[in-house]
């Protein structure tokens, strides 16, 4: 509602009298609309949204109440305030007026100063409930965006340490948000996987790897296979990244919009039989989101070009994630995967790092 405009007020009676005095108590300060019965008080609301309704209860055809119970299920018009004027004045008869939902109730015959006060003081109620919802809005907005900037910043931080993330960062972010949806249908899941969640999900995936910066470069950076200490080195990423965005949370309060990237960093290795790392926590005691990451970093890890291993076909990578589950990943997850190989081998093609890595996800 603009402030610098006139108010605009539909008043619907079906006495000429009553609707010239109105209009001379009003017509200064507000733009005026006049309906003379129900229906073209109707007719008139969708036509020109009006900011309050001076409504009479007394009509043939279609009285005020009927009027108002159809403007209250429209929800294009049942935030509009409405006023009751009638000459009615039972206390039955008003409490039937505010149970529709009417704001106010004024018995004829009408004080205009009183008719004015009330009015007056209905749009202002009006107009900061409307600017407090853009308020709100905005607010949304602005923590909605914190939040994305925050978790891209981390996910920054992961991509200039590592030079292989740039890809993975990309594919298993796709690759968590399709799975998430295709495992939604299943009602294991199904009260876990709202929107909200989901998209959550998606944002913090790029957070997985999060912990890699406090490996050494030695290790991080070795052009080829890791030794067994160095692996045990590299195994501890889990913990570092469980820690870096912990430190985040501290003023966030407990389950802040980082909880899912904590989860996700620190059990994104476990296994399903309690085989992984770092806790060896197995089955349903591994949170939803490490579980449905992990076949993500599988499968992309499967895939792509290492400087010490050539990229698996796609075939071969679904091989080793069917025969994978119930063991390394939950079996309703990984057969998941598996009913929808060719949207995750799709995402792969899209943000390939070779023509090498490509060329093994062709359908041959």
């Amino acid at each position: 509602m603009d402030i610098n405009r006139k108010s605009k007020i539909l008043v619907v009676d079906d006495n000429e009298f009553n609707i010239h005095l109105i209009a001379s108590i009003l017509k200064d300060k507000y733009t005026l609309n006049v309906a003379m019965n129900g229906k073209d008080a109707l007719k008139s609301v969708q036509q020109d949204k009006p900011d309050i309704i001076l409504l009479d209860v007394m009509m043939p055809v279609m009285d005020g109440y009927e009027v108002c119970r159809e403007l209250k299920i429209n929800s294009n018009t049942k935030d509009i305030p409405v006023i009751f004027l009638t000459a009615l004045s039972e206390e039955e008869d008003e409490m039937r007026g505010l149970d529709l939902g009417a704001v106010d109730y004024i018995v004829k015959p009408i004080n205009p100063k009183l008719v004015e006060k009330r009015i007056s003081n209905h749009l202002a109620l009006k107009y900061h409930r409307d600017n407090l919802e853009l308020m709100v809005a905005e607010r949304t907005r602005m923590l909605t965006l914190t939040q994305d900037v925050t978790i891209e910043s981390l996910g920054n931080l992961a991509e200039y340490r590592d030079q292989e993330t740039g890809g993975h960062i990309k594919r298993t972010k796709n690759y968590v948000k399709s799975l998430a949806l295709n495992i939604n249908s299943n009602q294991r899941f199904k009260a876990v996987l709202t929107k909200d969640y989901i998209d959550l999900l998606t944002k913090s995936a790029p957070l997985h790897d999060i912990g890699k910066v406090g490996v050494p470069d030695s290790i991080l950076l070795k052009p080829g296979r890791l030794t067994d200490e160095e692996f045990e080195e590299m195994k501890k990423h889990t913990i570092y990244g469980r820690d870096i965005i912990a430190a985040s949370e501290k003023s966030l309060g407990e389950e802040s919009f980082l909880t899912l990237a904590r989860e996700i960093a620190y059990t994104h290795h476990e296994k399903w039989d309690g085989s992984g790392y770092p806790e060896g926590t197995k089955g349903d005691e591994i949170p939803l989101s490490g579980r449905i990451m992990a076949i993500a970093d599988v499968y992309d890890a499967l895939i792509s070009k290492r400087v010490y291993k050539s990229p698996f076909h796609h075939a071969k990578a679904l091989e080793i994630i069917a025969k994978g589950s119930g063991t390394h990943f939950d079996p309703d997850i990984a057969n998941t995967f598996i009913e929808h190989e060719n949207e995750f081998r799709l995402i792969a093609l899209k943000y390939a790092d070779f023509d090498e890595e490509r060329s093994m996800l062709s359908i041959n």
